[in-house]
């Protein structure tokens, strides 16, 4: 099993660059950089964790940027989006950038999406919250599309354009793994593309086999992102198959980043592949 971080990048934190030679030096083998493209002043929705807005989720970096400096840096590290906000952005823009990203990078990018649940920020972006299910189901295909075709086109409720021409094409073939994030109807919708999925760790190792219940018998890789550094929970998870565990580095201070990633390398040899 493979052992990542996931994280928030922002002006507060480690730098971009110092953090994606400190993961390739210390083994890790991914990051996963979280993306809010704002916070609307009169948030309704509440905080799916509970209480106050963490400050880092006001503060985060636009995480294609901050991965093309990581990939400038290093050789090895992979190169992830946990996850990318899908259905407040535009496809043409999004299938440029992560062709690009992948192209810099040497084939080195895990383009991961997700609904989002921020209903204000959606609507700032002129997306119906009501309706992002059915949106990110025709961005998922679009992207595809214009990913593996010389001339993509395509023709839906929410996405439509005629044959567009449309390079650079991504390194990886016919294009990065995607992984939809979310519960259980992120799943299903996962399944329904064929693509991997990223729930988020569980904290009994217990309820894990449930967790994976439904989708493991579909063939398609899961990507743990947010994991404990519990060896319990750990294991549980590598001896379900999963291929991929992130673990949560904070939004600290580079000094203080670089003492945490030396406790969370303990777990990379452990756990490799």
């Amino acid at each position: 099993m493979k052992i990542g971080i996931n994280t928030f990048l922002t002006d507060e934190g480690i730098s971009a660059p110092v953090l994606g030679r400190a993961l390739e030096e210390r083994g890790f083998e991914s990051l996963f950089v979280a993306e809010h493209s704002h916070i609307p002043t009169s948030r309704r929705t509440p905080y799916p964790g509970g209480g106050d807005l963490p400050r880092m989720y006001y503060r985060a970096y636009d995480p294609f940027v901050a991965l093309a400096a990581i990939a400038s840096v290093t050789d090895r590290l992979i190169l992830g989006t946990g996850v990318t906000l899908l259905i407040q952005r535009d496809v043409i823009h999004t299938a440029n950038e992560v062709a690009t990203l992948d192209q810099l990078s040497g084939g080195r990018v895990v383009f991961g999406v997700g609904v989002g649940w921020n209903r204000e920020e959606m609507e700032n972006h002129g997306t119906d919250p009501r309706t992002r299910g059915a949106l990110v189901d025709e961005q998922l295909t679009a992207l595809r599309t214009i990913w593996t075709e010389d001339e993509a086109e395509f023709h839906g409720r929410f996405i439509d354009f005629d044959p567009i021409f449309a390079w650079p094409k991504p390194v990886q073939r016919p294009h990065p793994p995607i992984f939809l994030g979310g519960g259980p109807a992120a799943a299903e919708r996962a399944i329904k593309h064929g693509i991997g999925w990223i729930p988020l760790s569980m904290g009994d190792p217990s309820a894990i086999a449930d967790q994976l219940a439904g989708f493991r018998d579909s063939g398609l890789p899961v990507a743990i992102i947010g994991g404990a550094p519990n060896p319990a929970v750990l294991d549980a998870y590598a001896e379900a198959g999963v291929e991929r565990v992130t673990l949560t580095l904070d939004t600290i201070p580079e000094a203080e980043s670089l003492r945490e990633l030396d406790t969370l390398a303990t777990f990379v040899e452990k756990y490799a592949a």
